[in-house]
């Protein structure tokens, strides 16, 4: 049963989104809000990604795995869904009193001829390209920009030096903008966002953070770098490993031979032990 929970507004001149929440033709938890449809769907040992879709106007109850191509990362359970589509309803309202507008352009950006681009504000110009995208910004805008994040051309590409604008001129941005922002800053700038912060991160805070301790810490030990399941031995992974996961010329590379049962990589790859996992570097089958 498809159920529709209006979201109720600061004022009555407020975007409005409304959102509703209901089952899939092929059972998937899905949600509509405005033109933005939401489906958690399953991957395997119980996990579930949040996928996307655009413009679906039909019943809720008629949509299929199929009218998603979105991926938009984990999503752990119900709860963390209906959450997730609430944020986006609140953008969307945001986005909207923001009052941001599109008009033609067709000036020089680094990824090519402008196709048109949106004001955030004065002297804030988001591009499209027929490749990428990204925002320029005027010279009294970029001043804004940290030092440890600034371009002195005073164009960001949209997928991850955006958050750079977003940092400094924040009432640019929503609610939901801004968390993504200060995430992409954590896991691609660690030091820029400690000097802006002035607080070290934490572990678990930053991937670029943690894979830097986990590189110090293990710069001795044989890292995987690939790994193929054996056809030879069914039940191994035949694996390449360097000291620390170095890769490039004049790098040391072992094989070794891991039960598939224990190969998990991890976040930043999985360590060899010597004294268990046989080495096949030398043709040790």
């Amino acid at each position: 049963m498809n159920t529709t929970v209006p979201i109720i507004p600061a004022s009555p001149s407020r975007f409005l989104p409304v959102v509703e929440f209901g089952r899939s033709a092929d059972d998937l938890l899905v949600a509509r809000v405005g033109d933005t449809a939401f489906a958690m769907v399953p991957t395997w040992a119980g996990r579930h990604f949040l996928a996307t879709g655009w413009r679906l106007s039909r019943p809720l109850d008629t949509w299929r795995r199929d009218d998603f191509y979105g991926h938009s990362g984990d999503v752990a359970d119900e709860a963390a869904f209906r959450a997730l589509v609430a944020e986006n309803a609140e953008h969307q309202r945001e986005r909207a009193a923001l009052g941001r507008r599109e008009v033609g352009s067709r000036v020089h950006t680094p990824w090519g001829a402008s196709q048109g681009a949106t004001i955030y504000g004065e002297g804030v110009l988001c591009h499209t390209t027929a490749g990428h995208g990204g925002f320029e910004l005027a010279p009294e805008q970029n001043d804004r920009v940290h030092l440890l994040l600034r371009s002195s051309s005073g164009f960001y590409e949209e997928d991850a030096e955006w958050a750079a604008v977003a940092q400094a001129l924040p009432g640019l941005f929503t609610g939901y903008e801004r968390r993504l922002a200060d995430e992409t800053l954590r896991n691609h700038w660690p030091d820029a966002w400690e000097a802006i912060h002035g607080r070290s991160l934490q572990p678990g805070e930053s991937r670029a953070r943690d894979r830097q301790i986990f590189e110090h810490q293990h710069a001795a030990h044989w890292i995987v770098i690939s790994a193929v399941s054996s056809n030879r031995l069914p039940g191994f992974v035949e694996t390449m490993a360097t000291p620390g996961g170095q890769r490039g010329p004049g790098v040391e590379r072992r094989r070794f031979l891991v039960p598939s049962s224990e190969y998990e990589p991890g976040l930043f790859g999985f360590m060899i032990d010597p004294t268990r996992h046989r080495d096949l570097t030398n043709g040790d089958d």
